[in-house]
């Protein structure tokens, strides 16, 4: 019998779990102060919404099976198929921009390395309906303060932005041909990673001269929104206008994020580039300052998705987050919470008489909304008192034969060591007292 997950899949003890809890409830608790509702969809889809999207290649990659009704079928390794697929079939129903997040677990058969296994859970957020830059800057200011609320600055974590349309233009002007163009890509993407010979000898391949291949190489390394702007304002000819109004909007974005004081985590880099093929205007990335990790998030603008999925004609972008980086950055900054308390109260007994009184007492609290535990079986006092330690345990009730003659019973505080003598009338709000003062 297999006595491991299998490979790239996790077990979640409760310290685990715990940690994913307080992802998920992070992740609930700022989108939806961005006016962003929960959806969901099915973890099993159609393998062809996959392949419309991405083609046949992805294949490789998914988790993907004939089932008993002889359909082709695969667990979901992304959700905006999905999200594609359900917007189109409500599409005039819907109020726009629609706002919408989910927090799937996801599949994909790649091989494992550090930040990426064959499963996780992410958030997914996309604002559709809306084309405008404002649109942008607010989901950028979404992925941010969705760090700032696990407690992460500027310091901690950057968001490197880039678009797509404006990388296209500058390429276009350094005389890199339509047909080159993929090759370019490439090479800004892989302008951190690898030497510049070696990134851009496909390019070499594809006929571009020494000449574009140096100004390929310049734009990759602009990193400060003033180079960007003004490479811009010097475009002439049938690409100028284009030029202009894409610089202006990516001002408009700039300026809104700025005007929520956000752009202290902001770095504008055209050498993002996304290796999704569907992004059309704004992309962008979140990392560690370090670069330790891999990206944390990542996401941008896809105005033509929707439609190529779901035959719906409405813009849209959004971004992905993922729980195993994140989980290891909160690690390395030591921002996981402490264990919780598995109980806020253990009751503890003396006698097999005072198992009564502590079963009563016991529901008592747990109708009043408190954690309880208590012994199953008689045993020494000392040993309740141990397991109440490895309960974490805020509080201790010892209760005995004469603390029921006395109609009291003992309350213990577990970490400051305190105690004192409670009479058993007012024992539930008393405990409740101490727990919340």
């Amino acid at each position: 019998m297999q006595t491991k997950a299998l490979p790239g899949f996790r077990d979640f003890y409760p310290a685990d779990l715990a940690l994913r809890a307080h992802i998920f409830q992070t992740w609930r608790t700022v989108v939806t102060r961005y006016g962003f509702e929960e959806y969901d969809g099915p973890p099993l889809e159609p393998l062809d919404l996959y392949t419309a999207k991405s083609g046949d290649e992805i294949v490789g990659q998914l988790y993907n099976f004939t089932d008993k009704g002889d359909r082709q079928v695969a667990l979901r390794p992304e959700m905006t198929p999905t999200l594609a697929r359900m917007v189109a079939a409500r599409a005039n129903g819907l109020k726009k921009p629609i706002r919408w997040f989910s927090i799937p677990q996801l599949f994909r058969y790649e091989r494992q390395q550090r930040g990426r296994l064959r499963e996780h859970f992410q958030l997914n957020c996309d604002l559709i309906g809306e084309a405008g830059p404002l649109a942008d800057a607010e989901m950028m200011a979404l992925a941010v303060d969705v760090m700032r609320e696990f407690k992460l600055g500027p310091d901690d974590i950057r968001l490197r932005v880039s678009d797509r349309q404006i990388l296209n233009i500058l390429l276009l002007d350094a005389g890199v041909t339509q047909a080159q163009l993929p090759a370019a890509y490439a090479a800004v993407d892989k302008f951190e990673r690898l030497e510049w010979e070696v990134t851009s000898r496909p390019l070499e391949e594809a006929g571009a001269s020494k000449a574009v291949i140096k100004e390929v190489q310049k734009i990759a390394g602009y990193v400060e929104p003033d180079n960007v702007m003004s490479y811009l304002q010097r475009i002439k000819g049938p690409l100028r206008e284009e030029a202009l109004i894409a610089g202006a909007r990516l001002k408009e974005t700039l300026d809104a994020i700025d005007k929520m004081e956000l752009g202290g985590f902001v770095d504008v880099e055209l050498r993002i580039v996304r290796g999704l093929a569907y992004y059309t205007g704004m992309v962008f990335e979140l990392f560690d300052k370090a670069l330790s990790f891999r990206a944390i998030a990542g996401g941008g603008r896809y105005d033509n998705l929707l439609q190529g999925i779901g035959g719906v004609d409405l813009p849209a972008l959004g971004f992905g987050m993922g729980d195993v980086v994140l989980a290891e950055l909160l690690k390395e900054k030591g921002l996981v919470p402490a264990d919780a308390s598995s109980v806020d109260v253990f009751l503890a007994f003396i006698t097999p008489e005072d198992l009564p009184h502590v079963l009563e007492l016991a529901h008592q609290l747990r109708h009043a909304g408190l954690r309880v535990e208590y012994a199953l079986s008689p045993q020494a006092v000392g040993k309740q008192l141990k397991l109440a330690d490895a309960r974490n345990a805020r509080l201790a009730v010892m209760l005995g034969p004469d603390e029921r003659a006395r109609g009291e019973l003992v309350l213990k505080d577990l970490r400051g060591k305190a105690q004192e003598t409670v009479s058993q009338g007012s024992a539930v709000d008393t405990i409740k007292a101490r727990l919340h003062g």
